[in-house]
């Protein structure tokens, strides 16, 4: 049995009792290892388009990018089924089972040679278990904290990508060095792919939806349902009414979502397949080289992440509504990505000599701070707008929707740097124009299709 809601009227004080946030924690560390285990292929770049003659793979940069795409649109198109399914399940089966298929298959790219189709139909079915990550961690956040909350949480367990991308920056190049590139790469895969086994452990012991978990209080769960918006709709049965997948496109605060998603999130796929090879390209670093920078941008990106995430409750504790704080939130934030244009500029070593690479990878951190606040923010807009048993499914149209812009964003990246293998830091400036301007696009789009709050009621 549920703990009864509370019937005063208002939002409820905080309880003082924090249950809530070790639950943002185990979805903090699903995301550290989700992207820890999807960066190992970025560091493995170089190794795979090294000649087979010099001990490689032989790869062109087009086939690391049919690798990275096809993974990209796996993971893009099994994110609407992984969230429709994770509204049918709920959300501790469908993250557990999401973490140990990408687990699985993650361990089995050691094992597949040197050949790019296999490990493309690895590292395919190894972006079906990854779809369900945020779908389910959407979700749970929708489940576990009021809205005023949801932002701050979300980019709380959202920075878990960047965690995890700084471990990858550390870890992998480390694979390589310690147990030589033949060994290197498959222990790579072998490492990464076996920690999450320990994290189900935690998860099975600890969670449950708020109205079974005999930890939460009777405060905090009140707390929790403070500002909840009518009664579900229900259907002749007194059930919760079912809502048909196909109708949640009929909703324009979908198509919100899902441009603000196809416009941006190729962006942050840019970063972390791209990054340390733009780096080794520009600056002639090593691998061991490559490491330290990597690692302060997605460092940084950290902060980005939580930081954007307590904008709009700054905006909404000075009486700004959620949507308008969200939205404002989101178009300061919009404007920070537009600092990359000058990426090209500072990373000009006759101009700036030693300090070039400083000072690129200072402008990239910029940027990918920005990313992430914008994506904790946008996630953010489906809790909003959307009743809690339909979050999973319309993230999920989103992630597919952020996944085939990435996919795009992989494909050209591959066709640049290939066409300009001579004059790689021409590719590189394309590249970061794109960075630069996707953001302020989505936010018009979306804007121009949500342009005031209007959460959905009769689902």
């Amino acid at each position: 049995m549920p703990p009864p809601q509370s019937t005063s009227p208002g939002v409820a004080a905080d309880p003082g009792s924090k249950y809530r946030w070790v639950i943002c924690g185990l979805l903090f560390f699903a995301t550290t290892i989700n992207y820890l285990d999807r960066q190992v292929i970025s560091y493995l770049k170089e190794f795979f388009c090294t000649p087979a003659a010099q001990g490689g793979f032989g790869w062109s940069n087009t086939d690391f990018a049919n690798l990275t795409a096809s993974f990209t649109a796996f993971y893009a198109g099994m994110t609407v089924l992984a969230g429709w399914v994770i509204d049918k399940i709920g959300t501790k089966m469908g993250l557990a089972i999401s973490l140990i298929v990408w687990s699985i298959f993650g361990i089995l790219n050691a094992f597949v040679g040197h050949m790019v189709m296999m490990h493309i139909l690895v590292r395919s079915a190894f972006g079906i278990g990854e779809a369900g990550n945020f779908p389910a961690s959407i979700k749970t956040v929708a489940e576990w904290f009021p809205k005023r909350e949801r932002a701050l949480a979300t980019g709380i367990f959202n920075s878990g990508s960047n965690f995890g991308a700084m471990i990858a920056a550390l870890l992998i190049p480390w694979c390589m060095i310690y147990f030589g590139d033949e060994k290197g790469w498959k222990m790579a895969f072998i490492l990464t792919g076996s920690i999450g086994f320990l994290w189900l452990f935690f998860w099975f012991w600890l969670y449950d939806t708020p109205a079974r978990q005999k930890r939460l209080s009777k405060a905090e769960y009140d707390y929790i349902h403070s500002d909840d918006e009518g009664a579900p709709v229900l259907d002749a049965n007194g059930d919760k009414a079912k809502v048909p997948w196909s109708r949640l496109f009929s909703y324009r605060q979908t198509w919100a979502f899902f441009f603000g998603k196809f416009l941006t999130d190729g962006v942050w796929w840019f970063y972390l397949f791209w990054l340390p090879d733009y780096l080794k390209k520009q600056f002639g670093m090593t691998k061991q080289e490559v490491m330290w920078p990597t690692f302060i941008v997605y460092g940084v990106a950290i902060i980005g992440s939580v930081y954007g995430g307590s904008i709009p409750m700054t905006f909404m504790k000075r009486g700004m509504p959620v949507y308008r704080a969200r939205m404002t939130a989101m178009l300061l934030l919009a404007l920070l990505p537009l600092t990359v244009l000058s990426t090209q500029y500072f990373g000009n070593v006759s101009r700036f000599g030693s300090w070039a690479s400083v000072l690129a990878v200072a402008v990239i951190c910029i940027g990918a701070a920005a990313h992430q606040a914008w994506s904790a923010n946008l996630f953010t807009t489906v809790s909003d707008m959307f009743p809690k048993k339909t979050v999973g499914s319309v993230t999920g149209i989103g992630a597919m929707a952020g996944g085939l812009g990435g996919v795009i964003v992989q494909k050209l990246a591959g066709g640049l740097t290939d066409a300009f293998k001579e004059t790689p830091q021409t590719a590189y400036f394309f590249m970061f124009v794109v960075c630069a301007l996707s953001y302020l696009i989505a936010w018009g789009v979306m804007k121009a299709l949500v342009p005031r709050y209007r959460p959905i009621t009769d689902l």
